[in-house]
Parts: C-alpha cells; structure tokens; sequence
C-alpha cells in the first residue's frame, strides 16, 4: 500500500513545471503540500518528463492569450507527504536518464487502476439515476393520483413537468453523467427534491384522511352496533329482574304453601260448623283430626316440640280406616335423628315403636275401624317398655335403646313417617283415619292411671304435650271435628 501511495505522489510530484521546483525548494523548506513533494526529486527534468517532454514544450503546444500568462498545465493537488523517497534512477548531479522498466510498470498499473475506479464510479452513478428515474416516476403518480382522483381512476397519467426532473435525459445531464463533480451535485439536488417531495405527501395525508365525510357503510355499521348494545342492556336488565323474582318466589313459596293451608283449613271447619249447626260450648281438648285420604301431604302438627326426656308415656285415641296396615298415627323428628320415636304399622309388618331408630314390635291389633285407646311407655333405664290398648296391658319388653336420652327441640307429627325434619313424606307410610287425645308425660304411667284415661274416669292432662286446639295445626285436607271420647267409645 505504501508503494502504491508513494508511485501517486511521485506522477503528482513529476507533472508540476520545472522552473519552479527547484527555486521553492531551496528558498523555503517545505512551504507547501506542492514543494514538499518537489523537494523529494531530484532534477525537474526526471520523473514523468522523459515520458511528456519538458515542461516548456508542453506548455507551447496549448493555446496562449498575447500579453497574459502561460496557462496552467494541470490542476494543483494537495498531497500529504510522505516519510518514503519516491524511487530515483540517478542523483541530483549527474545527467537526466528515464524511468526504469520497474517504474514503468508500477506507473501502468497505478493508471489502469485509476481508470478501473472511474469507470466503476460512471456506472454507480448510472445506476443511481436510473433509481431516481424511477422512484421519480412512482412520485409522479402518487402526486398526480392524490391531486386529481378522478384522472386517477380514468387511467389519465401525470405531466411529465409534475416530476420535478427532465423527463428525457440531454448529453453531459443526468442522463448522460459526465465524471465530473456537475454530476454528483446534480444527483444531490435530485434526492433532494425526492425527499422533499415525500415530506409534502406525508404532510398531506393525514390531513385528506381527517377531512373526508365518514362513509354510508361505516355510518350503517357504528348505528347497528349502538343498536346492539342497547338491546343487551335491555336484555340483561329483563333476566335480572326475572333472577331477582325467581328468588323471591322460591323463598316465598313455602309460606305462601302453608299460608293456604291454614286457610283452607279454616274454611272446611268453617263449612263444617254451617252443616251442624252453630255448636255449643266443648273444651279446648274435645277435638279430633281427620285424614281422610291416603297421601303424603294430609296431616296435623303440634305447635309445641318435646324437652330432653329420660323416659315418657304417650296415649292417644284413634280409629283406623285403613285396608292393610295401620300406617303412622304420629312420629317425633329431630335433626340428627329422624326416627327419635315413631309408632309405625307399614305392610304386613306387625305395630313397631322406634326409640332412636331401634325397633320393638307391639302385640296391638288396631284393624278393626273401631276407636281404641292407645297407650306406649318407656324408660331409659334399661330401655324397658310396655304397650297399652283399652286400658289392658298387651306387651312389655326391655333394652329398646337402653340408656339413651330423648332428644329436644324436635317436629311432632301426626299422620305421617318423617324422613328428615319435619318433611318427606312416604305415602304408603300415612296413616288414614281419625285422631284424639294426643298426650305426652316424662315419666312411665302407673297401670291405673292408664286404664282411668281409657274408661273415661280420669280427665289426666298430659304435663308434657296437652291436646288442646290452639296446639294443633292441620295441613293438607286434614280437618278437625268436634269429639267425646266416651260417647265415641260407647257408638262404637
């Protein structure tokens, strides 16, 4: 590389004129770029001079003005000097000889490469106009698309003035590039006006875009959509509220359910006192209820629930109707036992007392349709019971749930088998006929006692439960009448 350098600035060196080589370098050392480079040869004549002639002859072969001075032969370079001699044949004192065949194979290679690069840099530059020419094409018509559309759409093609360059390229212009630096200021000014060009398109979009009427379709489509959205409001609104009364209704319905109970039942008793006659005084216990259908939704319930209990008695009156078995005259219900006590005749089986779900099946016989007067007993103690009806002792028995202690705060039921708290009924289980006398005690009845209440002698009121009938509910189609124990005994 370094070769290559030096042999450039010995042709720069070796073209300047003679006679002022020598003189400069002697007055002043290295004033300049032009005789540092003369100071590194030796002679004026050496150097390229054997190759062109001297210096003078070159100059008279050029034309000359009379009176004005000799033109220059070559423009002036600015080299930088360099630390290496360019190579010489001979010194300063001895006669001008030529280069040698080195040296001159050296300068025809340094010239063959400078030519290389001009012509590399004519067709760079040829490929560049041709880009431009063809970038300035594509200019022309956007321009003249968004200027006029409708010439645009009709297919009318631009001026070719509106491109902003010649539209045929003249010798020594842009389309004939010369290497001259006219050229690559002429290329400059060209992407100039390109670029300013596209800054003008970039400003004026936004602005066509922002100033153009919204479209019909698009006018159709955002009414549409404003349209959906309030029928979705509307929609959702409507399936709360329907949410919000579902709710309503489903919490209601079961007071709504006993509510009509209540006053059907009202108005069946009221139909019954209108078809007997307006009754004369009977005390508060001189009642029955009536169920007179099989199903699971006729019964009676008492108002008031049992305490804990370590032993009871319980006696009742009642006629059965039913064709098979007896069914279930009452049944006691607490929440973590259904079956606490339930006097049950379902099927074939013979009559069972349940205590906490444990069974002792009763020597009773109820089948008859006759009144009867029931009677059961139990004490914890043990778990020993016995069984009563008519006043007569029918069974007795022990370890019916030995040691365990009636649960409070249950569901008495009259009429129907619990199958949880207070509800699901079985129909096959109810129990069909006429009921009385439903009374509860927390302690075991002595005999007498018992066959006093079934004779009509004894008016004992239980101290747990008493049959009264503000203390009895009906639910259903059941009813109450009015009823004498011992005048029903005696019609029987």
């Amino acid at each position: 590389m370094l070769a290559f350098l030096g042999a450039i600035i010995c042709i720069i060196a070796s073209v300047h004129p003679a006679g002022t080589a020598a003189p400069a370098a002697a007055a002043a050392p290295a004033a300049d770029n032009d005789s540092a480079a003369a100071a590194l040869l030796p002679a004026a004549d050496k150097g390229l001079g054997a190759l062109h002639g001297p210096a003078e002859a070159l100059a008279s072969a050029g034309p000359r003005l009379p009176g004005g001075p000799p033109p220059p032969l070559f423009s002036r370079f600015v080299c930088t000097p360099l630390s290496a001699e360019c190579p010489a044949t001979g010194t300063g004192t001895g006669p001008a000889s030529g280069p040698g065949p080195e040296e001159l194979l050296a300068l025809r290679s340094a010239a063959a490469q400078l030519r290389r690069t001009a012509l590399e840099q004519k067709e760079r530059i040829r490929m560049d106009q041709e880009t431009i020419r063809e970038l300035t094409g594509k200019l022309s018509r956007c321009e003249g698309g968004l200027r006029n559309p409708p010439a645009a759409a009709a297919g009318a093609a631009p001026p070719a003035a509106a491109a902003g360059l010649r539209a045929a390229p003249r010798p020594g212009t842009m389309g004939h590039p010369p290497a001259e630096p006219p050229a690559v200021r002429e290329l400059e000014e060209a992407v100039r006006a390109l670029q300013d060009r596209i800054d003008r398109i970039e400003q004026e979009l936004p602005a066509r875009t922002n100033g153009s009427a919204p479209t019909a379709p698009a006018l159709a489509r955002d009414t549409l959509h404003s349209k959906m959205e309030q029928l979705e409001e509307q929609l959702l609104s409507k399936i709360l509220t329907l949410q919000k009364e579902r709710q309503a209704a489903s919490t209601d319905r079961s007071q709504q359910q006993h509510n009509i109970e209540k006053e059907l039942n009202s108005l069946q008793n009221r139909v019954t006192e209108l078809e007997h006659g307006p009754p004369g005084y009977s005390p508060p216990d001189a009642f029955k209820v009536t169920i007179p259908v099989q199903n699971n939704y006729m019964y009676a319930r008492m108002k008031k629930s049992l305490p804990e209990l370590y032993a009871f008695t319980i006696c009742m009156w009642l006629k059965s109707k039913a064709l098979a078995g007896l069914g279930t005259p009452f049944s006691y219900s607490v929440p973590s036992q259904a079956n606490e006590i339930v006097l049950l005749e379902w099927g074939t089986n013979p009559l069972e007392l349940l205590i906490n779900d444990k069974v002792a099946q009763l020597p009773l016989s109820l089948k008859d349709k006759a009144w009867h007067h029931v009677c059961v007993a139990w004490t914890t103690r043990d778990g020993k019971w016995s069984a009563y009806q008519d006043g007569e002792q029918r069974g007795a028995g022990e370890n019916l749930a030995s040691w365990h202690a009636i649960k409070p705060q249950g569901v008495i039921i009259l009429g129907q088998e619990q199958d949880t708290l207070g509800g699901r009924f079985d129909a096959t289980q109810a129990f069909v006929g006429e009921l009385a006398q439903f009374s509860v005690w927390d302690h075991m009845l002595a005999p007498a006692e018992i066959l006093g209440l079934a004779n009509c002698t004894s008016h004992l009121q239980g101290n747990v439960i008493q049959w009264d009938d503000q203390a009895v509910e009906v639910f259903g189609g059941a009813s109450k009448g009015g009823f004498t124990a011992c005048e029903e005994g005696r019609k029987a």
